[in-house]
């Protein structure tokens, strides 16, 4: 049983939702790398619940470090990071202890188990062990960020209401805008009119899921190994452990299958010596599993948050009779504008082990050779 990931460092969350602290040991980290911890806080801002349409549970955030950081800057020895929960209402899960939530992890859990886990609010299972998840994706991000790698997150579509494209020709203008707290969107009428979706859907004690779509601008041509460890397959690999995820596309993803490769191939120019681009990128910056020097693309679908304070139908795991349940507690509902936080973390986590794997152990402090093309 492992709550750990990496090929050239690993990551290792801790932490239940209703336990004293969440948190990550992230062990390979080079020594001497200063970090930003204003970019950790404002990382853990945008994940953070915020106005009507998000949990009433308000937890700081505050952090510290216990091992691994010393003046500033990573040691090179494990880096052990921990928020303490504060916010905590365990009496409002005393009675659904052993009724799990449909669409939970609650019966999964209890079978993997054996009803010694933690239930209290999801457990380890909660999006509120995400916290430590996007603490270290902003590590990563920043380290991305000092060889030239940008990324950003906006929800793509709810329900019926889509927000614009990214303006590829002024896509880093786009990323920068998205690193503000506020709700993840490129056009203030999709805005107003996702969030009037989500209050309407919260009037009515249920909840709404969203389509995210993701770019990662000045990845160099020539990231991820074929097969097994391809760009596609780290990236996806880390989606779906962030909770509420039920698919992944690059690109044009299933929009493939419907299409001819004459319409959607996507043609070579170059633009100067050395420096070759794609005409179109309906691949989504990934071609082999490699990156192609393109921007990479994805999106993500986040279900409906499936804490709702409708009536449903379980089941009493103890004597197996049929129950009707009706939660009680503080649920978001809808948690898409929260997630895009975790995705921008889990692909940021996802490059550096390639690119580490790609340029060696000293990249991710900017020193040693780091040849692109």
């Amino acid at each position: 049983m492992r709550s750990s990931y990496g090929t050239n460092f690993s990551l290792t969350l801790f932490g239940e939702s209703h336990g004293p602290a969440v948190g990550f040991v992230l062990d390979g980290l080079p020594a001497g790398i200063e970090l930003d911890l204003q970019n950790i806080r404002d990382a853990l801002t945008r994940r953070r619940p915020a106005g009507k349409i998000s949990t009433q549970r308000q937890e700081a955030d505050e952090f510290r470090f216990l091992s691994g950081f010393y003046k500033g800057r990573t040691c090179g020895t494990p880096l052990t990071f921990v928020i303490e929960n504060t916010a905590q209402r365990s009496e409002d899960y005393d009675e659904m202890q052993f009724l799990p939530r449909p669409s939970h992890a609650d019966y999964a859990a209890f079978a993997k188990y054996g009803g010694y886990q933690d239930p209290r609010g999801g457990g380890h299972f909660s999006g509120r062990v995400t916290a430590g998840l996007v603490a270290a994706g902003a590590i990563f991000q920043q380290i991305l960020s000092e060889h030239g790698v940008t990324l950003g997150t906006h929800v793509k579509s709810c329900q019926d209401i889509a927000d614009r494209d990214f303006a590829w020709d002024r896509l880093g203008e786009d990323l920068a805008s998205l690193l503000s707290p506020g709700f993840p969107v490129l056009d203030e009428t999709a805005r107003r009119r996702m969030l009037l979706a989500i209050e309407a859907a919260q009037s009515e004690g249920d909840s709404l899921g969203a389509v995210l779509e993701t770019a990662v601008l000045g990845l160099p041509a020539g990231i991820g190994e074929p097969f097994f460890h391809s760009v596609e397959s780290e990236i996806s690999h880390l989606l779906f452990s962030i909770p509420a995820v039920k698919g992944v596309a690059f690109g044009l993803g299933f929009g493939f299958a419907h299409g001819a490769g004459s319409q959607l191939n996507d043609s070579f120019a170059a633009l100067a010596p050395g420096r070759v681009v794609t005409r179109t990128n309906h691949n989504g910056g990934v071609n082999g599993g490699i990156t192609n020097g393109m921007p990479v693309v994805f999106s993500t679908a986040v279900k409906p948050t499936p804490s709702i304070y409708k009536e449903q139908d379980t089941v009493d795991v103890r004597t197996g009779e049929p129950k009707k349940l009706r939660i009680r507690g503080r649920h978001d509902p809808a948690i898409f504008h929260r997630a895009r936080a975790v995705v921008d973390a889990a692909a940021a986590m996802a490059l550096c082990d390639l690119m580490m794997g790609r340029f060696g152990y000293l990249w991710a402090r900017k020193e040693g050779p780091c040849v692109t093309v």
